[in-house]
């Protein structure tokens, strides 16, 4: 799960940049309240009972001098005296879902790829990642004889082809990458090849090594330049032994035992892929439990589910001080010391190691210091419109930053909603993203997913702002189409307010968490109450009815609230 890679945790910029340094994985932000006058996206303004008050004069103003531009020059170069209305630099997912979302609105756009459309997330995380994890489902489920036997099935052992495996991983990354190119040369956005640089004010130079560097203006520039692999000091890489999830997604072997350092969405995912293809894995891990951005009670379920029934074993509450990769027929030599007293602990002798600890901004090189931006801990610095902020703490006019690159929320489709959320921006419209509506997954087997706050996150918001939260869950043993599949291990559980119906976390281990988890994350954006979406029809039988027992079971207290179903007395 990558951001622009697999599906990392939500994490703040600092939370985020904190989680990396440790090799944790950041937890989810705090809640985002509303504020009145503001387009929200995705959200129903009645939903949220705002009125409708005028947006930011300063954001309006702007976006309707870009619309009016592009209307009058149907997007010309030269309109307004830019090149383009829009210039985005890296062609990565949210580069992409600002590109179209700008061209939708008329903009004349340009994006700026220095290495390969589609960036992390197509060719080196969600994409490829997931053709594995594909492979490795079924050869999970091939192998369970007694899964196998309870459906009547007789199967002979499975085996897999090593190299027609990573094949099907690359080509799919090549089949999406191209899908990609040719949707935003469909459009007619501009997709120019080199490493952009800001220069100045609402200008960008771009060029290859080797070649004349070109310059070029634009009304708005979004920087979308996701992220890279974080490597802790004290490991060397040589991405044949000791590796990252780079080198790890090219399947050029599978190692007898191989090390895991890091146990978030990354290193569980791998973890997954490589027991099903016959490796034992160790898991290394800072804080003392496993999966710690996870909900606690989701992490205990999926250790019981996915972890202990697997030849995988586990360090934590320890850091890797120094990993060396196999040479001279040595093993690779992994140091562990004590995560709080730093003393030595014990060297793991292993045949390979993947370093999963997280992902580190891409800002370098992108001449921020032009324009008097400092990045904290890499990331750059942005406020809720994803505006970039100078060193004086002012907006940038003009300069926003999406995805990976800001911190915000480190995941591919949040990228893309930032994007788009920027675009309605600069448009004329403004628009704050939500970012407890977004979801995320961790594809394993069972999967996982998650929205909004986990339930310390949200005990502690209650505490705080002096309300009452309830908890309900609902089992997959009680899921028709579940034990259909002879698929029952699972859990749904929900975080609400009991005094509002407000739904402030929803949490699901089991048989397509991943594609489950989205009526849940429409209700947060939407606004939808409790009270209203359990009168919502399902399917039967099907896994959607795990949702459904989840909304009924919940409990509204408050007299005064009427779902959308009742009538309310004049």
């Amino acid at each position: 799960m990558y951001s622009t890679a697999m599906s990392l945790s939500a994490a703040s910029a600092s939370a985020s940049a904190a989680a990396v340094a440790s090799g944790a994985t950041a937890s989810r932000p705090n809640a985002i309240r509303p504020a009145a006058g503001l387009r929200f996206c995705g959200l129903r303004r009645e939903a949220l009972g705002l009125r409708s008050v005028r947006s930011s004069p300063q954001v309006v103003a702007a976006g309707r001098s870009v619309a009016a531009a592009a209307t009058a020059g149907n997007g010309a170069a030269g309109s307004g005296g830019f090149d383009y209305d829009l210039v985005i630099i890296g062609a990565g997912v949210g580069g992409h879902g600002a590109a179209l979302h700008a061209v939708e609105k008329g903009l004349k756009t340009a994006i700026i790829e220095g290495d390969v459309v589609g960036g992390t997330c197509v060719n080196r995380g969600c994409v490829p990642s997931k053709a594995l994890l594909a492979v490795s489902g079924r050869m999970r489920e091939l192998q369970d004889e007694h899964h196998m036997k309870s459906l009547g099935l007789q199967v002979s052992s499975a085996g897999y082809d090593r190299q027609a495996v990573a094949d099907h991983a690359n080509n799919l990354a090549s089949k999406i990458r191209s899908n990609l190119t040719n949707s935003m040369k469909a459009l007619g956005v501009d997709i120019l090849t080199g490493v952009g640089t800001i220069v100045g004010k609402q200008k960008v130079r771009y060029g290859k090594v080797g070649f004349p560097d070109n310059e070029i203006t634009a009304r708005n520039i979004i920087i979308a330049t996701g992220s890279v692999p974080f490597v802790p000091k004290g490991i060397e890489i040589d991405g044949k032994t000791v590796f990252t999830s780079d080198h790890a997604l090219k399947l050029e072997s599978v190692p007898d035992w191989i090390a895991i350092v890091g146990s978030g969405y990354i290193g569980l995912e791998f973890s997954d892929v490589y027991t099903a293809l016959g490796s034992e894995v160790t898991f290394v891990e800072a804080l003392d439990q496993l999966m710690p951005g996870f909900d606690p009670e989701i992490g205990k379920l999926a250790q019981r589910i996915l972890i202990n029934p697997r030849k995988i074993d586990y360090h934590t509450g320890v850091f890797a001080s120094k990993i060396t990769p196999a040479k001279d027929g040595k093993p690779v030599l992994i140091e562990l010391i004590d995560a709080k007293t730093k003393e030595h602990k014990e060297t793991l002798e292993v045949d390979a190691a993947l370093i999963a600890t997280g992902r580190a901004p891409f800002t370098k090189g992108l001449g921020l210091e032009n324009i008097n931006v400092v990045t904290q801990r890499g990331f750059v610095p942005v406020d809720e419109r994803m505006q970039v902020m100078d060193a004086d703490g002012n907006a940038v006019p003009n300069l926003y930053c999406i995805g990976d690159a800001n911190g915000k929320l480190m995941l591919a489709h949040a990228a893309s909603a930032q994007g788009i959320s920027v675009v309605e921006q600069i448009s004329g419209r403004d628009n704050i993203l939500n970012h407890l509506s977004i979801p995320a997954a961790c594809f394993t087997h069972p999967e996982i997913s998650m929205v909004g706050l986990t339930e310390p996150q949200a005990r502690e918001q209650a505490d705080k702002e002096g309300f009452e939260i309830s908890v309900v869950k609902t089992s997959f043993k009680a899921n028709t189409k579940a034990l259909a599949e002879n698929e029952g291990d699972g859990l749904a559980k929900m975080i609400y307010r009991p005094d509002t119906g407000e739904i402030l976390g929803v949490h699901i281990l089991g048989l397509h968490a991943a594609d489950l988890i989205h009526e849940a994350s429409n209700a947060i954006a939407l606004g939808t109450r409790v009270q209203d979406i359990k009168f919502a029809v399902h399917a039967h039988p099907t896994l959607s009815e795990v949702l459904d027992e989840l909304f009924k079971a919940a409990k509204v207290n408050a007299g005064d609230l009427h779902s959308v179903n009742e009538p309310v007395a004049a």
